[in-house]
């Protein structure tokens, strides 16, 4: 039974098949170019936005930045923009995972500083080797997330509250681990500062790795074609499954050729996105994804069903910090060292803001685990083009902030409009 109600949970984002996730409803639409449009205006009419909103955004936020400032889109900028977007970024997937619970994860900034506490006094005070030192910011990260997972299901409290005392007690952990000197720098010639500094794709790798992804999306296309078919079922021509890996690729080697012109990629942002496509496959191909958004869409229904809640929900919160303390490894590396106000700041609420942002909802049970980069893109395009044209700080917070309420605000009537169409 349990497993009859993991196939039929809704695919990601969706409350039937591929509705906000980007995907088109196979089974529902015609073929062609005529399909598309007419999938696309039934979408639009009950409140199926999907990733429009994001992109159209992202579109106007490069243009307008564009015309201010000429730097904004040149190479040595945008290689900087991704070096630094990347651990928030991390930090975003995980938060993502709570949000498709319907749940909320306060703690992750705090979680990530503690980690990248760790991670620098075992490094360098205590002269472990920096796997020891990551893998043990990562167990800490697990521990973390296990002790607000049991404090959630087994004491009944509120994920706001269990995230909310945890942002202050790791915290408090954070100025515990870096001690009376309260900062670490790691050694500029090491291996964990240079990975996150000066570590890039060389320019041949990078294509190769673009065109790999690819491969990879096509044969994953034909195999859930061929499934598909199998069970009686429409499913992409091959042709549609051809044009969308060709996109793809120019996509990439664009990305590729733009940043080659300076640095090339970092390997920061290739870890990012490799966790992003990870969980994307988990969350839309395996049946331990669609129990997330079972649980997200309807929790009773899914208890119901026979699917442990408790289990789901406890794993998706050490997943969440796990990923936060990756995070916050990936920060430290690219900065240098850790401090007092490391993970503070705008990282209190970056990766909430982005998961949101990227279109994932705050209500469960729909977005994507793309909603994490999409997101990224959008704050870091923000924050780097407000400080290319010397904005101030306070200007910076209240602009990213009306963007998250007008995202949310874009949530919350298309979930009316789902409503009323009765999706």
């Amino acid at each position: 039974m349990s497993g009859t109600a993991v196939e039929q949970a809704p695919e990601p984002g969706t409350a039937g098949e591929g509705a906000a996730s980007g995907m088109p409803r196979e089974d529902l639409r015609r073929a062609g170019a005529r399909g598309y449009l007419d999938d696309f205006t039934v979408r639009l009419r009950s409140g199926e936005l999907g990733t429009l909103p994001v992109f159209v955004g992202l579109v106007v936020i490069v243009i307008v930045f564009q015309a201010l400032n000429s730097t904004f889109l040149k190479p040595v900028n945008l290689v900087g923009l991704a070096q630094g977007l990347a651990g928030t970024g991390i930090i975003a997937t995980g938060v993502v995972l709570v949000l498709l619970l319907g749940e909320i994860d306060l703690s992750v900034a705090a979680v990530s500083g503690a980690a990248g506490a760790l991670l620098a006094v075992l490094n360098v005070n205590k002269g472990y080797s920096p796997v020891v030192a990551v893998l043990a910011a990562l167990a800490l990260g697990a521990l973390i997330g296990l002790i607000h997972g049991l404090v959630f299901t087994k004491l009944g409290v509120p994920s706001f509250v269990v995230t909310l005392a945890g942002l202050l007690i790791w915290q408090g952990l954070q100025l515990r681990i870096l001690g009376a000197t309260g900062s670490v720098n790691l050694p500029p010639a090491g291996p964990l500062a240079q990975f996150g500094q000066t570590s890039f794709v060389l320019n041949v790798l990078g294509y190769l790795i673009a065109l790999a992804v690819a491969v990879l999306m096509f044969v994953s296309g034909l195999r859930q074609s061929a499934r598909r078919r199998a069970a009686g079922l429409a499913a992409r021509p091959v042709g549609e499954i051809a044009v969308r890996t060709v996109v793809l690729l120019i996509v990439l080697v664009a990305v590729v050729f733009v940043l080659s012109r300076d640095r090339g990629v970092p390997w920061t942002l290739v870890v990012f996105l490799a966790l992003v496509g990870i969980l994307d496959w988990v969350l839309r191909r395996t049946r331990y994804g669609r129990s997330i958004y079972a649980v997200g869409g309807n929790i009773e229904a899914t208890r119901r069903a026979g699917l442990n809640v408790d289990g789901i929900r406890i794993s998706v919160f050490v997943l969440s910090s796990t990923l936060a303390a990756l995070g916050g490894v990936v920060a430290a590396t690219y900065l240098g060292g850790v401090d007092q106000p490391f993970q503070g700041g705008d990282m209190l609420i970056n990766p909430i803001a982005a998961a949101v942002i990227g279109g994932t909802s705050l209500f469960g049970g729909r977005g994507r685990a793309m909603s994490a980069l999409l997101g990224m893109l959008v704050i870091g395009a923000i924050a780097n083009g407000l400080l290319l044209v010397n904005l101030k700080q306070q200007d910076r917070y209240m602009i990213t902030g009306a963007v998250l309420v007008a995202s949310v605000v874009i949530d919350s009537l298309a979930r009316r409009g789902r409503q009323h169409a009765g999706r």
